[in-house]
């Protein structure tokens, strides 16, 4: 299926009732639904997304009305962006009398994380000697060496483990095939030709399937 739009309007467009899909798309080896705008958002969702697979993009950001001025603002974050599947816990603790903490994280974090990383900040006071008493083991880690009663920011960040994340690693590097070289996913920034839709699937493919080993 292909959608285009150039002044307004839809490329495609569906609508269902009853619990049925207003727009299908499906194929073997290409792009179940392709959509191209030449001035406009190429889609737009009005609600809810989900996607059962992996999602590539440029770049990212969430769009809100700007908490101190919701009538004549908006705000935009980009999105937290890493070459490994990253996933981030943090929180507060209040040391006990000895400067210590055992910090509770959920009972399935081992089992969806490996290869941790841990930061921990002493709050209003210096604590030179803080640190990560135990590391994560039964689902919990230990901190020591603050002051008592002193309060601490901790961050602990892990790679996914889980089975849909092994199967689909993220290839960080992957060269482009002889026909893609020289074309570009965004031209107008490299002063060059685009890719084809064909050529972007390709890629799409290629980093699922990487013939390069990922750095």
């Amino acid at each position: 299926m292909y959608g285009s739009a150039t002044s307004g309007g839809f490329g495609v467009y569906g609508t269902a009732t009853n619990d049925s899909i207003g727009v299908y798309g499906t194929s073997t080896d290409n792009y179940g639904v392709y959509a191209k705008s030449a001035s406009s958002d190429a889609l737009y969702v009005d609600g809810k997304a989900e996607v059962s697979g992996s999602l590539s993009k440029g770049g990212g950001s969430f769009k809100i009305d700007h908490p101190l001025d919701p009538a004549g603002k908006y705000l935009y974050h980009s999105f937290v962006e890493s070459p490994d599947m990253k996933s981030i816990y943090d929180g507060t603790v209040v040391l006990d009398r000895d400067g210590r903490a055992t910090v509770t994280l959920p009972d399935w974090f081992e089992a969806l994380s490996r290869d941790y990383r841990y930061t921990l900040t002493g709050l209003d006071q210096p604590a030179p000697d803080l640190h990560i008493s135990k590391r994560v083991a039964d689902g919990k880690f230990s901190i020591a060496g603050g002051r008592s009663a002193q309060e601490v920011s901790w961050q602990v960040t892990g790679i996914r483990q889980d089975a849909w994340a092994n199967a689909n690693r993220i290839a960080v590097e992957v060269n482009k095939p002889a026909d893609d070289r020289g074309r570009y996913l965004h031209p107008e920034l490299f002063g060059g030709e685009s890719i084809t839709a064909l050529a972007k699937a390709r890629d799409h493919s290629r980093r699922r399937h990487p013939t390069t080993t990922p750095t």
